[in-house]
């Protein structure tokens, strides 16, 4: 068997891609750019885009159905640039292409992007998944490329939402029982200050309440409406009740400050979840002194990168929570030296921990409903978990890297307060058996990902001999951990 390799095939697709040919539409919708290539156990490989071959056709369907259709598939590797649509996305009787790949007896695919229509968003992949198909997503780089060719598309998807459903659908692909109707409850348990938020940082021209208004939040997953009622969904009373623990008793964020002089503070964020991460974050402001640093701009700096990695990593556990944990709930945990959020279930398939610690894991959303009116709210990256800006701002003010372990039924995010925090984080019996010299270069480690010998030696001002013998140490103590050999070997931050 010919040798697979992912990401020439993933590059290849995207090349794809952009030979795509839109279909002329009365509607004046962009049409997505995709592309499709399926890698046979021989190693030959074959391609389509979206209209290679007649107007409007899929590139899964041009690939599968018209150049494959006899032929069988057994062992080929399937990718494509967007995530294949599910059951019932399509007119009925049309097949879904994630149905068609099923059908092929096709075991593995490689997805590009989300399908970015809030309704049936990770729906396909779900599909899949549920099949028995192993499904990876693209490299985080090549992602973006697929949503800079795609924005047009993207960004219609995401203003229009979805369009009503077919009555009669081959199946319904459901991420969440919270996409249901809670009969029980009635728009007037939605939090008027929270809805009236929403429509002006969204820019929604519909006033609060109206049916223009409703239909809108039909479309997003938020209201159901039936019988001529308008009723929440559980992700409208998550987002926007007024007292969303009275019917999920394991909503809303737990807050809880450890001061350094043994008292704590306790504050729970209860009310509507779109309002909880700017109230979580005016409350750590008016409780937490700033950093000690020399002058006051950087304390600043260092102040503001910390809130705003705060800020991201609430909105993170909020969206990507798994919401069928019932027994546990979001914490906040603030000590002298840390802040951890705590969030419950571990990070959805295919994102895998290690993706998330080296913060270049794939864009995908558990709770895509959620995910898309907190990118609307101004508080989430339009996809994707925030990870490379939560990267970027610890650099940028000299913060240690965050860091992202599992304590279950937890996913945790670890943020330091001061660069003194990460050495204290290593626990008293390694801190201990660190050196004067080895605590300041283990702080100066704590910001980056990789280094060099050359760049530690730089950084700590020290012999390279040194910085060899601070790096073995480090390796060890299983601090770092050795890549490569010779002039190319680097070191990478295990942050333990």
């Amino acid at each position: 068997m010919a040798k697979l390799n992912p990401r020439k095939l993933m590059e290849q697709a995207i090349e794809v891609m952009r030979e795509s040919v839109s279909e002329p539409r009365a509607d004046g919708k962009a049409s997505p750019l995709v592309g499709a290539v399926l890698w046979k156990p021989d190693g030959t490989v074959e391609t389509a885009c979206r209209g290679e071959l007649r107007d409007g056709d899929h590139a899964e369907y041009a690939l599968l159905e018209r150049k494959n259709r006899d032929k069988k598939l057994d062992g080929t590797v399937l990718f494509a640039t967007l995530e294949p649509c599910a059951p019932g996305s399509r007119r009925h009787p049309k097949l879904g292409c994630a149905e068609r790949i099923v059908l092929a007896r096709i075991k593995k695919v490689w997805i590009g992007i989300e399908d970015p229509d809030p309704a049936v968003d990770r729906k396909g992949i779900k599909y899949l998944q549920d099949s028995g198909v192993t499904v990876h997503m693209f490299d985080r780089d090549l992602q973006e490329e697929i949503q800079k060719a795609n924005k047009a598309f993207i960004e219609q998807a995401l203003e229009m939402a979805a369009a009503a459903r077919e009555e009669k659908k081959p199946k319904t692909i459901t991420l969440s029982l919270l996409e249901s109707a809670f009969a029980t409850a009635e728009t007037k348990d939605f939090s008027t200050e929270a809805m009236k938020q929403y429509r002006t940082i969204a820019k929604i021209s519909d006033t609060v309440g109206s049916p223009a208004f409703n239909r809108r939040l039909v479309q997003q997953g938020l209201l159901k409406q039936e019988n001529g009622q308008w009723t929440p969904t559980g992700f409208g009373l998550l987002l926007f009740g007024r007292e969303p623990r009275t019917v999920m008793p394991h909503a809303g964020l737990l807050g809880t400050i450890h001061f350094a002089d043994g008292t704590e503070e306790p504050k729970d964020f209860d009310g509507p979840q779109v309002l909880a991460p700017e109230l979580a974050l005016q409350w750590l402001r008016d409780k937490l002194p700033n950093p000690i640093e020399r002058s006051a701009a950087r304390r600043q700096l260092v102040n503001e990168a910390l809130f705003e990695l705060v800020r991201e990593g609430v909105v993170n556990a909020l969206v990507h929570r798994d919401y069928a944990i019932e027994g546990a709930k979001c914490q906040l945990v603030v000590t002298p030296d840390t802040i951890t959020v705590k969030s419950p279930g571990r990070p959805v398939e295919p994102v895998t921990l290690e993706q998330m610690q080296s913060f270049n894991a794939p864009m995908l959303s558990r709770n895509p409903v959620l995910h898309y009116v907190f990118a609307r709210m101004e508080l989430a990256e339009e996809r994707g978990l925030g990870l490379k800006s939560m990267k970027t701002r610890a650099e940028a003010a000299g913060l240690p890297l965050p860091r992202y372990a599992w304590e279950a039924p937890y996913l945790v995010l670890t943020l330091y307060r001061s660069p003194v925090a990460a050495v204290r984080g290593l626990g008293g019996e390694v801190s201990e058996g660190l050196s004067k010299a080895e605590r300041a270069g283990w702080e100066w480690l704590a910001t980056k990902q990789t280094v060099t010998s050359v760049e530690y030696a730089a950084a700590m001002r020290v012999p390279n001999r040194t910085a060899l013998n601070h790096l073995k140490h480090f390796s060890e103590l299983g601090l770092v951990r050795k890549l490569g050999s010779g002039p190319a070997t680097r070191y990478e931050v295990t942050r333990p």
